[in-house]
């Protein structure tokens, strides 16, 4: 154990959070008013406001000195890092290219290369990096992409290491170009599972560092620290059609306390905000923007450089505060049992059961094998993706060549008819050629139908198939009766009858119900389609799952013959070993009764040669007696 062990964490001065403007583009005069910088302050005057309003930030920089943040924020908020403090960087903006690759490419890359070269430096101290990733829906719902099992997230509190996500997923990492790779790839998936509100969901990208103090000992203190990236989604007025961005819903509950989100990615904000972090808040503006979004993102940046913070050094030692936690559960237990189970005891119990369970699950060894277990299970869903990937355009090609032949089919059948009779050899040319195309089409049939009762994932493709069907169909009913409706609006127009006429009316009632009648004929053909489509589907699975369950059956004879084989091929070395064994016993008992009757012989033997000896008064009698 450690001379020292520290199992509070260390508090710092009070600290304000701190803001980096980025100017997308030229701060130059537009239509809705002046933009000017003068250093670290912008002058903003609108078109309605003759006075120009300031702002003062930490640092404002355009798109083409951005690198700039670097060296002025995010190296002396990552070197934080190496002292044991959590640190936080939110980034949010106008969605523009520009703002996408410093999100995702530059300001990522650079932190995380400073993190690992501090880690990486000291080569005699033994560390533990891990990283997570969160998405978060506009509606608020909280998705980790890493857990295989979607576990329920809940934001806790443990008085030595701070908040932690209950639930949440990590993944260990040895390099920083793992970790970019890791958050690369978490922000395609967004992307790809979203699609069209990917730009509405904002995400957090958690790093946990740990190392031991002294890493001679077994049982070393550790340096614990955390480094969040929230990259927030929204615009800063409420009237954005990206949807107000969740910073400005946090402040709302800063500055009134009687409001409460269950929000996990609000709690997670004020936590970074107003707990016990280093924060850095990058916002992105465009001075040319609309008028009510520039000066509604500079009111909410000014705001935010307003919040203060109380940084903490978290060191601490696993063991110790498992021991000390167990110790004061058995004592509050005590206390229950003896008859003072009041209600604070009953929840102070709870809260330090709570606390045992998340010391527990910061041991390094199990989160290096729940690690690679989550690894094992990513690798194998991207090699079944790719699988489906190729089984998807195996059945695409397939679907194509059956279509080409019914295409070249029909050619030949109505060339057939319209030439009608003919010489005998063209004739029978054409119908051999006929024959060998429904032969071809045949297969390719067969083909088409025995793959998919064959593979899940070809299931899934006549899915997709079968619902693009009802999608088209659905777009053609629906073109249909716009074309319908613009023609009735055309021929009333052209109606020359008064407005307010009974022959009007009836008229447009008659167009009414044609419209009426034809929506109607359209939902239900599309109702029988999907009738056939859910039809066909019971069908193929019903196959399916008839071919599963004798593949089980079989399965589980073949392991019952296995086990009967096994058992009996046992069986019988275990009767050899044990007649072995009866007669090695049987053998060694007649050995024995060989011996000692031999060993009678011998004795009876010397007595008479002893007694022959006495009689005849032999000195050499009295000599054996001696030995004897």
């Amino acid at each position: 154990m450690a001379t020292t062990t520290i199992n509070t964490p260390t508090c710092g001065a009070a600290e304000t959070v701190k803001v980096g403007v980025v100017l997308i583009t030229s701060p130059e005069h537009t239509d809705c008013g002046a933009f000017a910088v003068e250093g670290c302050k912008i002058n903003h005057k609108s078109a309605t406001n003759k006075e120009a309003k300031s702002f003062t930030f930490d640092q404002v920089v355009t798109a083409d000195t951005a690198e700039s943040l670097h060296s002025e924020l995010l190296q002396p908020l990552t070197e934080s890092i190496s002292s044991g403090y959590n640190v936080a960087l939110l980034m949010c903006g106008t969605p523009t290219d520009m703002v996408g690759s410093l999100m995702d490419k530059i300001i990522p890359r650079q932190v995380l290369s400073n993190l690992f070269s501090f880690t990486t430096s000291q080569e005699t101290t033994e560390y533990f990096i891990s990283v997570s990733f969160l998405q978060f829906y506009p509606d608020g719902a909280a998705v980790d992409l890493v857990s295989p099992n979607k576990e329920t997230l809940q934001l806790v509190t443990h008085p030595v290491i701070g908040s932690v996500v209950e639930g949440l997923c990590e993944v260990c990492v040895c390099s920083a170009e793992e970790a970019c790779d890791f958050y690369k790839t978490c922000r395609e998936t967004i992307k790809t599972n979203t699609e069209g509100i990917s730009s509405r969901c904002s995400s957090l990208f958690s790093v946990t560092a740990e190392w031991k103090l002294y890493p001679e000992q077994v049982e070393s203190d550790v340096c614990r620290s955390k480094l969040q990236l929230f990259s927030l989604a929204g615009g800063a007025s409420k009237t954005d059609l990206r949807g107000v961005i969740p910073l400005l819903t946090v402040l709302d509950q800063t500055l009134n306390p009687p409001v409460v989100s269950d929000s996990l990615l609000h709690a997670l904000l004020k936590d970074a905000l107003t707990g016990n972090n280093r924060t850095v808040l990058i916002y992105c503006i465009n001075s040319q923007g609309f008028l009510d979004e520039t000066q509604s993102a500079l009111h909410l940046a000014q705001k935010v450089r307003g919040l203060v913070t109380k940084p903490t050094s978290v060191h601490w030692n696993p063991r110790s505060a498992e021991q000390e936690l167990r110790e004061s559960i058995m004592e509050l237990q005590n206390v229950i049992l003896q008859g003072e189970s009041e209600v604070h005891n009953i929840y102070k119990l709870a809260q330090l059961t709570q606390s045992l369970k998340i010391v527990k699950n910061q041991s390094w060894e199990k989160r290096r094998e729940e690690s690679e277990k989550i690894k094992f299970k990513i690798k194998k869903s991207s090699i079944s993706s790719q699988q489906f990937s190729v089984d998807c355009l195996d059945h695409k090609e397939r679907s194509e060549t059956a279509k080409f032949l019914q295409e070249k089919l029909r050619q030949e059948m109505e060339e057939h008819i319209r030439e009608g009779k003919g010489s005998a050899e063209k004739v029978q040319e054409r119908v051999t050629r006929i024959q060998q195309l429904k032969e071809a089409l045949r297969e390719e049939t067969l083909k088409n139908e025995t793959v998919p009762g064959k593979s899940q994932l070809s299931q899934q493709s006549e899915y997709n198939e079968a619902q693009e069907r009802r999608r088209q169909l659905k777009e053609d009913h629906t073109r249909l009766i716009q074309e319908e409706v613009a023609k009735m609006e055309r021929d009333l127009a052209q109606e020359q009858s008064p407005t307010e006429s009974p022959q009007r009316e009836l008229l447009v009632l008659s167009r009414e119900r044609q419209v009426l009648v034809m929506h109607i004929e359209a939902l239900r053909a599309e109702a029988q389609q999907a009738e056939s489509d859910l039809q066909d589907q019971h069908h193929r699975h019903q196959t399916e799952l008839r071919c599963l369950r004798e593949e089980n059956l079989q399965v589980f004879r073949v392991f019952r013959q296995v086990s009967e084989e096994q058992r009996k091929i046992s069986e019988g070395r275990y009767r050899s070993v044990l007649l072995e064994a009866v007669q090695d016993a049987i053998y060694l008992s007649t050995q024995n009764q060989q011996l000692q009757a031999e060993n009678k012989q011998l004795r009876k033997a010397l007595g008479e040669i002893k007694d022959a000896l006495a009689v005849r008064g032999d000195p050499v009698a009295d000599l054996i007696n001696q030995q004897q």
